[in-house]
């Protein structure tokens, strides 16, 4: 590494597809939570025992959660640490599906409150994960040691081709950030060298997209989401504002009613996240017409993480899961903008030379 590579290390060296394991994992565990709720509901709640002994399946959670450490301390390989996550991702839901339990003294697994708990643990663990990856962009020895971690994975078990790619593409975008070349060239050649391993989970993920319709991978969704998120910040920032200076107001007739809520925690969430909201949509929106550079989706697809999830933290909080439905609308808006961040951030990453995909 050059001394000027060296002088930008921070406190921790970041892995470049580490935020990627991080969301799974949390999607693995909302899923798990929902499909233990639905079959309980469905069987009526069964216990696990006899007697005075209940197995309660956080248990079960923290078996798989230690079980999944052990395989990532133990194992090497993308592949163990894929089992990894799905492990931990499903001991993790299992463990806080029963949250009900450990914040009550009497144990009470239908804890109103217990799904907004649920809700702010997740999003703690994505926003979490999101500013790791945010705080300023990957150093040129984190994309190499990224890289290096690869070609590792493909020294113990192979590396597939769709991952070979994107350690090539480390190792271009190190290159590019001053990192030294025999450094650079080392990388290269332990990428290019390792044995081929199956690409089956990648090819997988590639068919399960190819089912979306062609229609919602479209850039024309960019404009709609965008400027109904504007819509939407400037719709709540006024009514909001206007129910906190009148103190609260309710009109209602055989034809219309409207609430205006007074000064109240749900409201000030609701009013901070449309001003947020906002302050990123409305300038990423003016961008789009200007640039053709990643910066305002990502700017935009921040905002709509903002709303969604700051708007469903106050209707979980009023609606328990009932909030799973208006959450899920602003998930689909979010998966849209995302797709469009990854096709774009996809054609502005390094390319390998040509004679370097052996």
């Amino acid at each position: 590494m050059t001394e000027r590579t060296k002088a930008r290390r921070g406190p921790i060296a970041r892995n470049a597809v580490g935020p990627a394991s991080a969301e799974a994992f949390v999607i693995i565990a909302i899923a798990t939570i929902l499909l233990t709720r639905l079959y309980l509901q469905l069987t009526g709640y069964p216990q696990i025992g006899g007697g005075d002994l209940h197995i309660a399946h956080s248990l079960w959670g923290g078996a798989l959660m230690m079980l999944a450490l052990l395989i990532g301390w133990m194992a090497l390989g993308s592949g163990a640490r894929t089992v990894a996550v799905v492990l931990g991702g499903i001991g993790f839901g299992l463990f806080l599906d029963e949250v009900g339990k450990f914040v009550t003294k009497d144990n009470d697994y239908f804890y109103g409150p217990a799904a907004e708990i649920m809700y702010i643990l997740v999003c703690l663990i994505l926003v979490g994960a999101r500013a790791v990856r945010a705080i300023r962009p990957l150093s040129a020895h984190e994309c190499l040691a990224s890289a290096a971690t690869i070609a590792a994975d493909g020294m113990a078990r192979g590396v597939a081709d769709h991952r070979r790619e994107i350690g090539l593409r480390l190792v271009e975008q190190a290159r590019a950030g001053g990192a030294a070349d025999d450094d650079v060239e080392n990388v290269r050649a332990l990428l290019q060298s390792a044995d081929r391993a199956s690409d089956r989970l990648y090819r997988l993920r590639q068919w399960a997209q190819r089912l979306i319709p062609p229609v919602f991978r479209s850039p024309k969704w960019i404009p709609w989401v965008g400027w109904l998120l504007v819509a939407g910040a400037v719709f709540g920032l006024f009514f909001h504002a206007l129910g906190i200076a009148l103190g609260g107001r309710f009109y209602g007739d055989e034809h219309v009613k409207v609430h205006l809520a007074g000064k109240s925690p749900a409201t000030m969430i609701l009013l901070v996240s449309a001003g947020l909201t906002l302050a990123m949509a409305l300038p990423a929106m003016i961008a789009l017409r200007r640039t053709t550079k990643v910066w305002p989706l990502r700017l935009l697809r921040n905002s709509a993480l903002v709303f969604t999830f700051l708007s469903a933290l106050v209707h979980f909080g009023t609606e328990g899961f009932a909030a799973l439905i208006s959450l899920a609308i602003g998930l689909f808006g979010l998966a849209i903008l995302t797709y469009q961040v990854d096709v774009a951030a996809r054609k502005a990453a390094p390319r390998p030379p040509t004679d370097s995909a052996g």
